[in-house]
């Protein structure tokens, strides 16, 4: 039996840490969509290659050998994990993510993993583009406070020096553009279920995601 877990949500929902637990616990390929995008505009970045020059930026990702190694992602034999967490890399992925030709990429590599192993994504459109057809949608959704102070707080824990105002700021920014954009903008599956997280710990989310993936696999064996 084939297992496809698809999870959308903007940024900061809790999106990574919950499928990393969840792949864990059901022994699923986690793909961290957002890391492979994150990965994408970081290289690009040192390479001094704007968002705006499509061509440069897609000769630049074709290049790219990405995988994971259960929680982190090797590019190209480096490990980038927490490279890629970098607010520089918060304030601009989403204008590189935005780029159809490099989205097509992205999606290809991420739908042929789906199609060799039992996988969990999770992303801005996982549900709507890259696992259309997946048996089981989550949304997950918080206030953008919310979002912002866990951050802030994730941020501060590792030493970079931050300001809330400012990470609100950019995480509204960031909404919007996801929202906005011409390919794939980020919407919620008509068929995933929603998870307004705000107010419940990753470990409550977690469980509730768990007893509908529990559910799926009675029915199917």
């Amino acid at each position: 039996m084939n297992i496809s877990v698809a999870i959308d949500g903007p940024a900061a929902a809790g999106k990574s840490t919950i499928a990393n637990i969840i792949a864990h616990k059901f022994n699923l390929m986690y793909i961290n969509t957002g890391s492979m995008y994150r990965a994408a505009a970081l290289l690009c970045m040192r390479e001094r290659v704007c968002y705006k020059d499509v061509d440069k930026v897609c000769e630049i990702v074709k290049s790219l050998k990405m995988h994971f190694e259960k929680d982190r992602l090797i590019v190209n034999g480096e490990d980038l994990t927490e490279g890629i967490k970098h607010p520089d890399v918060s304030n601009n992925v989403s204008n590189y993510a935005a780029i159809f030709k490099l989205r097509k990429l992205l999606v290809k590599l991420q739908q042929d993993m789906a199609g060799n192993f039992n996988v969990i994504m999770d992303g801005r459109d996982i549900g709507t583009v890259v696992l259309k057809n997946a048996p089981l949608k989550f949304f997950l959704t918080a206030s953008a406070s919310e979002r912002a102070k866990r951050r802030y707080l994730e941020l501060k824990k590792k030493g970079i020096d931050v300001e809330y105002n400012e990470i609100l700021d950019e995480i509204i920014k960031r909404d919007y553009i996801d929202s906005h954009r011409e390919s794939s903008p980020f919407i919620k599956a008509e068929d995933a279920i929603e998870i307004n997280s705000s107010g419940l710990s990753i470990y409550q989310v977690v469980e509730i995601i768990s007893g509908y993936i529990r559910n799926y696999i009675k029915e199917h064996n």
